[in-house]
């Protein structure tokens, strides 16, 4: 009997768990929906808790919904950058890192990989070198890196106090998630791809224009 009881608790404890998860998920998506229709964000904080928490089962369910496979990371990014602006604009250029990532450059791309990324030379080609001419005389150390790997190492060996990121949907928000002590703000990648990807370098700039 008191086998029979634990499983009885144990099987209504997951179906509560579940049904949980579902109401939150319904909760946050009509927030996007709010988001979307009207640029306004409610809950901000309570909706970064639940999105960081619960990233995983979200994904799978916005999936068997067949709703928009970007929703959720959609949802994170524009919450946690409306969150995070306004501290960001305070934060000296010298105290913020720059990660772009490598599929931005040309297939012609000239540049060599380096422990921190690639290593740009302003060949002309791609839009990496016209970021990077605008940000590194402005004081901001930028970085052209192939993967989150290389985001946590130069994590580790730099002192800083806030980070623009240009990636992927997916990309952008886990980066914004991993380094949100940090004032994190992102602009999403107009095309993706395995190279030649395309970015807006006028949102990029208006980020970084935003200090001054």
């Amino acid at each position: 009997m008191v086998i029979e009881s634990f499983y009885t608790f144990l099987g209504q404890l997951v179906v509560f768990l579940a049904i949980l998860v579902v109401i939150l998920f319904i909760v946050v998506f009509i927030l996007g929906l709010f988001i979307a229709k009207k640029n306004q964000i409610k809950f901000p904080r309570f909706v970064l808790f639940v999105v960081d928490l619960l990233y995983s089962p979200f994904k799978t369910i916005a999936n068997l919904l067949n709703l928009d496979e970007h929703l959720i990371d959609n949802i994170a990014i524009q919450v946690r950058d409306d969150v995070n602006k306004e501290k960001f604009k305070e934060i000296p250029a010298e105290k913020t890192l720059i990660f772009l990532p490598h599929c931005l450059r040309h297939r012609d791309c000239p540049a060599t990989l380096q422990k921190e990324g690639l290593n740009c030379t302003e060949c002309g080609l791609c839009s990496i070198g016209v970021i990077k001419k605008k940000a590194e005389p402005l004081g901001y150390k930028l970085y052209i890196v192939p993967g989150s790997s290389f985001v946590k190492k130069i994590v580790k060996e730099n002192k800083f106090k806030a980070v623009l990121g240009v990636a992927c949907h997916e990309d952008l928000n886990q980066m914004m998630m991993l380094l949100s002590d940090f004032c994190p703000q992102g602009v999403l990648l107009e095309k993706t791809g395995c190279y030649e990807t395309k970015v807006n370098v006028k949102k990029v700039f208006e980020k970084i224009d935003s200090k001054y």
